[in-house]
């Protein structure tokens, strides 16, 4: 789906990603389930580009259905992957994810979708820390939002007004809401906030249909929300 000229969503039965095209190549912002490597590459070439102009992968988290195809990428693609310091392990497998704290009505929810979240390891080439700046999209600045997962981040575009959230915030039948299955609802809940004071239009999510402009009112908004039910 195209979001805007340098910009296609990637839909999967569970999660999704984004691709987003400059001049002098592609970056991946995630990478979706297991299974989803041959289909990142068939859409790649059915958007007129060759795989080897992937340039980058960037994770917003170490769950499954973000992280999940970034080993069968690398059969086809020798392009980096960055995910934050504190997930990096989690990625290569050096650690286990650690299980989110769920609220009692995520729980029927998570069992549906609990075989996903794994993802067999892969090595990671870079680690990004908060307040990075990476080589795409006119200058990637690197949000740490932990929360969701100590190392979740988001990746705003200021020259474009666009912001990815990963899985702390989503949409869901018209609304946006906290993200689910967190590690630290307290902490995601700030994390919220702190999204909430960049300036994008644009608001692309984990899980969910983009918010195409007024992303920022619609932050403060949920932000507000959300610290009124804590």
């Amino acid at each position: 789906m195209e979001l805007r000229p340098e910009l296609h969503l990637l839909r999967f039965p569970v999660g999704q990603a984004y691709l987003w095209q400059d001049a002098d190549g592609l970056t991946l912002i995630d990478t979706g389930p297991v299974g989803a490597g041959e289909a990142i590459r068939l859409a790649i070439e059915d958007l007129g580009h060759h795989h080897r102009d992937l340039r980058r992968i960037v994770l917003t988290h170490a769950h499954g259905d973000h992280a999940g195809s970034a080993a069968e990428i690398r059969e086809w693609s020798d392009a980096p992957l960055l995910v934050h310091r504190n997930d990096a392990p989690l990625v290569e497998g050096i650690l286990p994810v650690p299980p989110p704290v769920l609220l009692d009505w995520e729980r029927p929810l998570f069992a549906l979708v609990d075989g996903h979240l794994g993802a067999p390891p892969v090595a990671v080439d870079q680690e990004v820390s908060d307040g990075d700046i990476l080589d795409f999209g006119g200058g990637a600045h690197v949000i740490s939002i932990p929360g969701h997962t100590a190392g979740s981040i988001a990746l705003h575009l200021p020259r474009y007004g666009v912001l990815f959230t990963g899985d702390a915030v989503a949409e869901y039948e018209g609304q946006l809401i906290l993200g689910v299955f967190n590690q630290d609802r307290t902490a995601a809940t700030h994390s919220l906030s702190r999204l909430a004071g960049f300036d994008a239009g644009m608001l692309c999510f984990g899980h969910g249909e983009p918010v195409r402009s007024g992303g920022t009112a619609r932050l403060r908004e949920l932000a507000m929300i959300s610290h009124s039910e804590q």
